[in-house]
């Protein structure tokens, strides 16, 4: 709540200083009512209109300052802001009041609303002091943004050019120098108005909507199962999916969660580039439009996956906190480095005092020296027999005084020449600090290198570890193939071992048989032999005895002597012998 807040009071500080017309810091209570009024509505907080005039009720009718607001709008509004309300349209409103007054009149490449949009993007890169300024490193990294957006190269020495001039003058940009600096095209050179119009916005949708990625792709449907086109946007915990990249015909999200993953597929059903995003309660089947927009997918919704499951805040909110954490120690760091020229600057200037009294002692004993010559010469002539002892003992002591005068020459000498060593020592410390800032950037860029290759380490160790599951199972798989064929060659075997057996038992049946159809045939030719000696017998008799044939297929006849087996010509033949033999008689 404390982060949501400070970012609400930097758009609201435009506003209230946009009001305050003759710039005394003051606003009056009656545009202060409205502000209010407006900062409620869009805040969905419930508005109290009594609220107000309780709070300022024991002040003048006069204006009211930034510091006498401040208690009543951390009470009736700050406080009661919940994360449900549209913060464009809320910035929008604060952009209303102060563009008119603060927005410059000189033609600009970029039109008004991606002005808004650069204006929303200073309140999240400013610093957390009033009044609002952006620091170079937030300019330099805001404008290799959007250079990347367009497509271009990023102009370094161009950049730290301005950065001389820009340092010598202050220590940062204020929202409308910065939209004049992109609209003046400085930084995009040969870019058309169309082109930094886009990269404002692909700017603005990352930083300030949350917009880790965005594009079309194919989705397949929950009950049709058909493929249709849909633009996709991912953020930290959603991704969301409309008819078209206006974002007016939203078609569903997918809710995020760390027990979510991803997975890739194989090709399919005619369709290419398949991935798979597995949430609790669906799974959703998309196809990218080729392999490099599919991996690019599948790593991003990992890297949100995976942030959730670290409770982090998105990548671009994560860098601007290391950047300010970076910023705060390099102060430190410079506030003490600062801190200990001063005490060498303290030090060195007590040593100069030191060697200025030194001076000014030598000096006195110099004069002196010269006077008490002066008188010693003035008495020489009249005085030069009489005190020739004291004539010695005074050059005794010319030469003591001497050598003390060369002595504090030297220590003069050795006090000039340790303030040039803290000299060079302050140049090389200057230099130092200059190394280790160097350094501590090269370190950034290693780490996150580092930090890109430890990632793609492990996704590829994770690939290589579902390869070797599939392995094991496809290795179970074939020993269980292989047990059973086995057993089925156990049982086919013992099979045919009954077939064999089965064979000649039937073989052994069919000898057998073969003997009893010998045995059979022979009585048969013997009793066809005693059959014809019957028929001979029975011939001579008429129709006693008839012996059993096979009969005709034609309708059996019945005679005198029963049903028999005969055809009506052999029954008109039978007739006729017998009349014949009749008419013999």
């Amino acid at each position: 709540m404390g982060s949501l807040k400070d970012e609400l009071l930097k758009a609201i500080w435009h506003a209230f200083t946009a009001l305050d017309q003759d710039h005394s810091g003051k606003v009056s209570k009656s545009q202060l009512k409205v502000l209010s009024h407006n900062l409620c509505t869009v805040l969905k907080v419930p508005h109290d209109p009594v609220a107000l005039e309780e709070h300022f009720r024991d002040d003048d009718e006069g204006p009211v300052s930034n510091q006498g607001y401040m208690p009543y709008l951390n009470r009736f509004i700050l406080e009661k802001v919940q994360d449900n309300f549209d913060k464009i349209e809320f910035n929008r409103m604060c952009w209303t009041l102060c563009v008119k007054k603060n927005l410059t009149k000189n033609p600009l490449l970029i039109t008004e609303e991606d002005a808004f949009k650069v204006w929303v993007i200073f309140n999240f890169l400013s610093e957390d002091k009033y009044p609002l300024i952006i620091v170079s490193e937030e300019i330099e990294y805001l404008l290799k943004k959007l250079t990347e957006a367009m497509g271009g190269g990023w102009q370094q020495e161009q950049f730290e050019h301005y950065k001389i001039n820009f340092d010598d003058s202050k220590n940062g940009l204020s929202a409308w120098e910065l939209i004049e600096l992109i609209g003046n095209g400085q930084f995009s050179k040969g870019m058309d108005r169309q082109t930094v119009s886009m990269a404002i916005n692909e700017v603005f949708n990352e930083l300030i909507l949350d917009v880790l990625k965005q594009g079309y792709m194919m989705k397949k449907g929950h009950r049709r199962k058909n493929w249709t086109e849909r633009w996709f946007v991912l953020k930290p915990n959603i991704i969301s999916y409309y008819v078209s990249e206006d974002l007016k015909d939203k078609k569903g999200d997918i809710l995020l969660d760390e027990n979510c993953c991803v997975e890739s597929l194989p090709d399919k059903d005619g369709k290419k580039c398949l991935f798979l995003v597995k949430c609790f309660d669906k799974t959703f089947e998309i196809s990218a439009s080729d392999k490099k927009k599919k991996q690019e997918w599948i790593q991003a919704i990992h890297s949100t996956i995976h942030l959730l499951k670290l409770g982090s805040p998105p990548p671009h909110k994560e860098a601007r906190q290391r950047r300010k954490e970076l910023r705060k120690k390099q102060l430190a760091e410079q506030e003490e480095l600062e801190r200990q020229m001063k005490e060498l600057q303290v030090a060195n200037e007590s040593k100069q005092q030191e060697l200025e009294a030194v001076r000014k002692k030598l000096e006195e004993a110099a004069s002196r020296a010269a006077e008490e010559e002066k008188k010693r010469l003035q008495t020489q002539v009249e005085l030069q027999a009489r005190f020739s002892t004291e004539l010695e003992r005074e050059k005794l002591i010319r030469q003591q005084m001497e050598e003390q005068v060369a002595q504090k020459s030297s220590e003069l000498e050795q006090y000039l020449q340790r303030v040039r060593e803290l000299e060079d020592m302050y140049l090389k410390l200057q230099e130092a600090l200059e190394d280790e800032r160097q350094a501590r950037q090269d370190e950034e860029t290693v780490r996150k290198l580092q930090a890109r290759l430890l990632e793609e380490e492990s996704s590829k160790r994770a690939e290589l570890e579902k390869w070797h599951l599939e392995q094991q199972q496809a290795i179970q798989t074939t020993e269980a193939e292989k047990q059973e064929l086995e057993n089925q060659r156990v049982l086919k075997e013992q099979a045919l071992q009954e077939a064999m057996e089965q064979l000649e038992q039937l073989e052994l049946e069919r000898k057998q048989a073969l003997e009893q159809y010998e045995e059979v045939k022979k009585k048969l030719e013997m009793a066809t032999d005693k059959t014809k000696s019957w028929k001979d017998k029975v011939a001579h008799h008429e129709g006693l005895i008839r012996l059993i044939e096979p009969g005709s297929k034609n309708p059996h006849l019945i005679t005198n002597w029963g049903p028999a087996a005969f055809t009506e010509a052999e029954l008109e033949e039978r007739e006729k012998n017998w009349k014949e033999k009749k008419t013999t008689e």
